[in-house]
């Protein structure tokens, strides 16, 4: 402390040092590592979230109808094809709407319909509903049927590849029925609407990238009061997805609806069986 200038020499000399001295670099974390791209999700039926299918349907069709009078006298049993000449084989279309909800619910809408008419002559007498036809006469017939089915279902197993769905549908159906002899104006008309549940499996099958395999089906039988009655609708196609959201495919389905019912608008038989091959194109998201 006795000579002050020497010991600010001192000092100044040392923090001259110390700036001069190199500094040293901060510690940095250990760069992250590279991650792997994601991979990329292949589009499927099983991980489309929205679908609309259109399908030309070319199936053969069998139907039985009996109405009877309205005192409850049974009608006679009538073969369509064959007896009014209805024709026995559709060329339309079949529109069906499908939207999964997160990744195991699915909501399926699908709409199916069928109008013929006919006029010839009869073989035989036919008791249709309070009219009698009798051989020979001109009668102009004609048949409709509707159904619009809503299935749930959810995925009981889901893999990348594999999924098996099981749910219930319900379907509204409606028939009409109409016979006419213009000659004696002698006609009559009937008509049906109800609803059908329907417990549902279906199974999907990525085969690889672009080939997919579906099937489905949906059936059930009641007996109640004055109804005895059974539904089925089955499907099984093929797809190949050409585009991410464009897929053309080929399948077969299968309806099959027999109704007896008394007491009723629609009094009588009705039994239809439609089978055929399904050409189809689906446009997904």
């Amino acid at each position: 402390m006795r000579n002050p200038l020497a010991l600010v020499a001192m000092l100044c000399l040392f923090l001259c040092a110390c700036a001069g001295a190199p500094q040293k670099e901060p510690q940095r974390d250990d760069p992250p590592r590279a991650t792997a791209p994601k991979k990329r999700q292949i589009s499927s039926p099983i991980t489309d979230r929205f679908a609309i299918r259109g399908s030309f349907y070319n199936p053969n069709v069998e139907t039985m109808i009996r109405i009877d009078d309205q005192g409850g006298g049974p009608g006679t049993v009538v073969f369509a094809e064959d007896d009014l000449g209805l024709d026995d084989n559709l060329t339309q279309g079949r529109m069906e709407l499908l939207i999964r909800m997160r990744e195991r619910n699915r909501l399926r809408v699908d709409y199916f319909k069928t109008d013929r008419d006919s006029n010839q002559p009869l073989t035989r007498q036919i008791d249709f509903g309070d009219e009698t036809f009798t051989p020979g006469e001109i009668v102009q017939s004609e048949l409709n049927w509707r159904m619009l089915g809503f299935t749930y279902s959810r995925s009981v197993f889901l893999r990348e590849r594999f999924e098996i769905g099981v749910g219930l549908g319900l379907y509204l159906l409606e028939a009409s029925a109409s016979a006419a002899v213009q000659s004696r104006f002698a006609r009559e008309d009937v008509d049906g609407v109800g609803a059908f549940p329907t417990p549902t499996i279906d199974a999907t099958w990525r085969i690889s990238s672009r080939w997919s395999v579906t099937a489905r089906g949906q059936y059930f039988s009641a007996e109640v009061d004055d109804f005895t009655g059974s539904l089925g609708d089955f499907h099984a196609d093929v797809q190949y997805r050409w585009r991410r959201n464009f897929t053309v495919g080929l399948g077969y389905s299968v309806i099959q609806a027999n109704l007896e019912v008394s007491d009723a608008d629609f009094p009588g038989l009705f039994d239809l069986d439609v089978a055929g091959p399904e050409l189809f194109f689906r446009v997904s998201f």
